[in-house]
């Protein structure tokens, strides 16, 4: 039995402590923060509640792995999982509207045909046939195993794109999620559904790499699931379950760096100087400068070194309605704007967008508002991170949830009639909540495009420490953490024999 220090209460970081603490390791977990959960925070006032962070859950099966793994309570005994349906509404500028039904690819290639015409539906579903193949191709390497030395092998694209033959010119494959849209899907209601779902985990359609196909794949064939209480309810569970597998939490302490001796990680040393010793040290969020002093956790030609993926952020407008959610109410629409480019060039060049892609959530869930009387919606766009735009400019931010709040009038008509109050909340937020810088939110790895898209090894240079959560591999997302939370556990139990889940 060793000690185990992990820095950080995310979700990645918390799924390595309870699967160490299975294996008899004694874990201790140092959070800056006064409380756990990471991204998955709560905002609640009056009667209302609202997640700050992600709002759905994808690919549930892994976290009832974590909750199958550590205990004998699994993941639905401890938290409801309501299945979304349909998955999602979707209102593009020319007034057209399609439902998707959650997990039913029938269904969804027919809600397409019927909505959008002209084969729309057939389009997507050969495009989902595709991304079907991406995900056989690189699900075990990009998701499932430690990222291996010879990483380069990812640095192909998995995507089958289809060849295009032109007369007289070269014949053309789609490289990125922007041509896909424009060359294979061809319709461009079709392409803003593809660049919406790219950009709810901040890429960017322009430079994503074909295989974030993967992503509408994962969604459109394992569901989507609403956590009642919201999804600080699923951290909740987390934590408790940690508690009961006996983990220690520290929260309020400030890790300052990692104490390395005679070539190995020796423990953690607290911003007021404490030392914590270990023989192992997970950290649960992105590295930065003198970690371990004197110390080079990566080398060239290193992902961590070399990876060249941009990071986003998040604007997230709280409305207390008065007046109740309507039976027919939709829990997630997404307003997609007339020129995603314009979007894209804005969000990713540090700016703001004029016209943003909108999420609308709607949860029927009691708990997030008062009564039957009112209603609790929340409205979330990807925007550039602190520092290229100013979001502690009060003005900007008035402004911003202005623009987010018309842009949802489309999906609820007379929203600012029954507007009681406005929470906005931004990357500057994040930022001081969770410590990223930015309040950046990581993307979830990618094959292809030579790497860049890749996140750094759960193991480092330095012996004994080791990295979870969204900014190591296998990346960001609420699936993606738990993943690595797995995957750090299972280094640390069975060295270098360990090869992944089988």
């Amino acid at each position: 039995m060793a000690r185990i220090a992990v820095i950080g209460a995310g979700m990645g970081a918390m799924a390595a402590a309870a699967r160490l603490a299975v294996a008899g390791h004694r874990v201790t977990v140092y959070e800056r923060s006064g409380t756990y959960g990471g991204s998955l925070g709560q905002h609640a006032e009056e009667g209302f509640a609202f997640d700050t962070g992600p709002g759905l859950l994808h690919l549930p099966a892994v976290h009832r792995d974590l909750f199958v793994k550590t205990g004998k309570e699994p993941l639905e005994r401890c938290v409801t999982l309501a299945q979304v349906d349909p998955a999602s509404r979707h209102l593009f500028a020319d007034g057209t509207s399609v439902s998707l039904p959650n997990a039913s690819r029938a269904g969804t290639v027919a809600a397409l045909d019927t909505a959008l015409g002209g084969g729309a539906g057939a389009k997507w579903g050969a495009f989902l046939d595709r991304a079907r193949d991406a995900w056989d191709r690189s699900r075990r390497p990009l998701l499932e195993e430690p990222l291996r030395p010879d990483w380069q092998v990812l640095g192909r694209d998995p995507y089958p794109a289809e060849e295009r033959r032109r007369l007289l010119r070269p014949a053309r494959r789609a490289g990125t999620v922007a041509e896909i849209g424009a060359w294979e899907l061809a319709e461009p209601r079709l392409a803003a559904l593809l660049d919406g779902y790219a950009l709810a985990y901040g890429l960017d359609p322009l430079r994503a790499p074909a295989s974030a196909a993967l992503l509408p794949y994962m969604e459109e064939t394992f569901g989507s699931w609403y956590v009642m209480g919201g999804m600080r309810a699923l951290a909740r569970a987390v934590y408790e379950r940690c508690l009961a597998r006996k983990v220690e939490f520290v929260f309020g302490a400030e890790v300052a760096r990692v104490v390395e001796k005679d070539g190995l990680a020796a423990g953690v040393e607290l911003a007021d100087g404490t030392v914590a010793e270990a023989a192992h040290v997970v950290l649960g969020a992105r590295p930065w400068p003198g970690l371990v002093p004197g110390q080079e956790l990566w080398a060239d030609g290193d992902v961590a070194v070399r990876a060249e993926a941009g990071a986003s952020g998040r604007f997230v407008v709280m409305l207390s309605l008065r007046g109740g959610r309507p039976a027919d109410a939709v829990h997630r629409t997404v307003v997609h704007p007339a020129d995603g480019a314009a979007e894209r060039e804005a969000v990713f060049g540090g700016r703001t967008a004029a016209h943003p892609t909108v999420t609308v959530l709607r949860p029927d869930d009691p708990s997030t508002r008062p009564d039957a009387e009112h209603e609790a919606v929340t409205l979330t766009a990807t925007v550039a991170p602190h520092g290229p735009v100013d979001w502690t400019d009060e003005a900007l931010r008035t402004r911003y949830a202005d623009t987010l709040i018309d842009a949802a009038d489309a999906a609820v008509p007379g929203l600012r009639e029954r507007v009681l109050r406005i929470r906005a909340r931004t990357p500057a937020e994040t930022a001081a909540d969770t410590g990223a810088e930015g309040g950046a939110v990581p993307p979830p790895a990618l094959a292809g495009a030579g790497g860049a898209f890749l996140h750094a090894a759960n193991r480092t240079r330095l012996p004994g420490l080791l990295l979870a959560g969204g900014w190591s591999h296998p990346g960001g997302g609420l699936a993606h953490a738990g993943m690595s939370g797995a995957l750090v556990a299972g280094t640390v139990v069975e060295g270098d024999a360990f090869r992944g889940s089988q």
